[in-house]
């Protein structure tokens, strides 16, 4: 009898699961095909019957860290945890000082996998640099929503207050969203964007 290949408990399904916990926490680079068919449990033939190269698990893999990543975690921690856009834009370094110190903290796909296929031709570097830019398309949004002048600019800077504590956070500084969060603070009240409390004094 051939293997299903769809549904949750599916080839494909179990490919995805398999590639996507093996590419996030061990990179692309040193990820053969042979370990993901081997913690997926299926035949090579399944996998290339669903995926016509290791290239296309990859593109995979980052929509779904997308989705996983960006949106069902990051951005509705950052709803959750504050109501208006200065605080949710402040909520990134708090949602990340409580993700840098997990024992599982795998740090960013989108820079490690840039890094790793660091050719701006590879249509999968080029997916990177969309799903980053997805990223501060969300924090334009919020920059616009707090009054900032230049959203875009603004979200440029914010991002790289993000991918900086990220990075510090793997060297180890597991106090890196903290300090992350004391300069935006800093940028927010540099960009006239004050906290209510700080409004009602002038």
């Amino acid at each position: 009898m051939s293997e299903p290949t769809t549904g949750p408990s599916g080839g494909r399904e179990r490919i995805r699961r398999a590639a996507y916990d093996l590419f996030s926490r061990e990179g692309t680079r040193a990820v053969g095909v042979d370990a993901i068919i081997a913690r997926a449990g299926v035949a090579k033939m399944t996998l290339y019957r669903n995926f016509a190269s290791k290239d296309d698990l990859i593109l995979d893999f980052l929509e779904q860290r997308e989705q996983t990543w960006t949106k069902d975690w990051l951005q509705a921690e950052v709803r959750e945890r504050a109501s208006t856009p200065r605080g949710q834009l402040l909520a990134i370094f708090d949602t990340f000082s409580d993700w840098f110190v997990q024992p599982d903290f795998e740090g960013c796909a989108f820079l490690t996998i840039m890094v790793e296929i660091n050719d701006p031709t590879s249509r999968i570097h080029q997916a990177t640099v969309r799903h980053l830019a997805n990223i501060r398309i969300f924090l334009s949004e919020l920059a616009e929503a707090a009054g900032a002048a230049d959203p875009d600019a603004f979200a440029r800077k914010w991002h790289i207050l993000m991918k900086g504590s990220i990075m510090a956070a793997h060297e180890g500084d597991t106090d890196a969203g903290r300090r992350a969060r004391e300069l935006g603070e800093l940028f927010l009240q540099s960009q006239g964007i004050l906290a209510d409390e700080d409004r009602s004094v002038w």
